[in-house]
């Protein structure tokens, strides 16, 4: 029996997943299907390195992931972590059309739905209501960037420690220390004494 406008097929996990409240066709999922392909990454994979050209954003469906910058001197420099129902890439280089200046690595073993730039735009234009869900969500990443630095400028290191094990609980059991030190510009062995001396 064909669906109904609006109405969504109950065996479809992946739409439900990546585009949680909305409400699509029949027709509207074939689209989506079509457009949003399906990878499988092991621990240690780089999907991106600095240098590459970017024409790809990444739904993360499982695992963990993070992008981070390597500086002159070798030192890394965690910018972002992204779990189940996150979406990651190297943001500068995916909207400027230019090279990666970030690393995109598989923390944990990964199931991703990539999208390209180009099928991004096919969405936004065959289902208009994707593009309002996506830049909705773009927002408050930029938002959450944005307070991360004001963190960054006007707390303590413990003070961003125990601001990031609280709103990212999940994040710290899948991560390594020195992952967690750089993301917060410290390193493994302040990480080390903030621990103890909150324990």
């Amino acid at each position: 029996m064909k669906l109904i406008e609006n109405e969504v097929r109950t065996d479809n996990s992946k739409i439900k997943d990546v585009f949680q409240d909305l409400k699509f066709s029949e027709e509207d999922i074939k689209i989506i299907e079509s457009l949003m392909h399906k990878m499988t990454f092991k621990k240690g994979v780089h999907i991106i390195k600095a240098g590459d050209l970017v024409s790809n954003m990444y739904f993360i469906y499982e695992g963990c992931l993070r992008t981070y910058y390597l500086d002159t001197s070798g030192k890394e420099h965690t910018i972002q972590f992204g779990i189940k129902d996150w979406w990651i890439t190297d943001y500068t280089a995916f909207f400027l059309d230019s090279k990666a200046i970030l690393n995109l690595e598989v923390l944990k073993d990964a199931i991703v739905y990539r999208l390209s730039k180009t099928d991004r735009e096919l969405l936004y234009a065959k289902v208009p209501k994707i593009e309002s869900f996506i830049r909705k969500k773009l927002e408050r990443a930029y938002a959450n960037f944005q307070k991360r630095i004001l963190t960054n400028l006007s707390q303590t290191a413990a003070e961003g420690y125990l601001k990031f094990i609280n709103e990212y609980p999940n994040i710290e059991k899948m991560v390594k220390n020195y992952h967690i030190a750089s993301y917060l510009g410290i390193t493994t062995q302040s990480l080390s004494r903030i621990r103890k001396d909150l324990s």
